[in-house]
């Protein structure tokens, strides 16, 4: 009678299994650190566009502080003037475009941080909220502002306000340049808001 032998072998599968664990560490690895060069890639988009946006808000703030024009008259007792502290809109433009100047300066640290640690979600989440609440501050200014500088063009005629942009022609150039320059940045925002929403989504 003859007796089979049974040879069981269990060495190959366990090399097996530690070969497909390491091949799927090795695929996270590679998924993260490909994450993480877009993030990245983001991160210094980010911190140019708040570098490009904060040139662009104090000069808006400077142009509208310094929007000024005297009429010459022949008589120093009477002249035209023209200047932003004369209208509450242009004031409340300068000091609301100084804010978000201000706090762009703020973000710079927080825009760094998340070049360096992309994956961060505190820093992101941080600049989203407060990118969203500025943006509303520089809408209302520029409209605010924007309003005034269409009756200085145009006028209204149903309540006889007259255009005086005939006369004050430097003021409202300068006051038009300076709501322009708002409403640039007012798009900056929109695009650092949606880079903070993709980060974010990303994770």
């Amino acid at each position: 009678m003859t007796k089979e032998s049974t040879t069981i072998d269990v060495g190959e599968p366990s090399t097996v299994t530690k070969s497909s664990s390491h091949v799927v560490k090795k695929k996270g690895f590679v998924a993260a650190a490909a994450g993480g060069g877009a993030k990245r890639g983001l991160a210094i988009f980010d911190f140019l566009l708040r570098l490009a946006a904060i040139g662009i808000t104090i000069g808006a703030a400077s142009v509208m502080y310094t929007a000024e024009e005297t009429l010459p008259f022949f008589t120093q007792f009477l002249q035209f003037q023209a200047g932003y502290d004369d209208l509450p809109a242009f004031q409340y433009f300068v000091i609301a475009v100084a804010i978000v100047a201000s706090y762009l300066v703020l973000s710079l640290p927080f825009s760094i941080v998340t070049i360096v640690r992309p994956l961060a979600v505190a820093p992101r989440l941080i600049l989203l909220i407060f990118d969203t609440l500025v943006v509303t501050l520089n809408t209302s200014a520029a409209a605010a502002a924007a309003s005034i500088v269409y009756l200085a063009h145009n006028g209204n005629q149903s309540t006889n306000w007259l255009p005086i942009c005939q006369q004050f022609g430097d003021f409202c150039q300068n006051v038009s340049t300076a709501v322009v320059a708002a409403s640039i940045a007012i798009l900056f925002f929109i695009v650092l808001i949606i880079i903070s929403a993709i980060a974010l989504k990303r994770h």
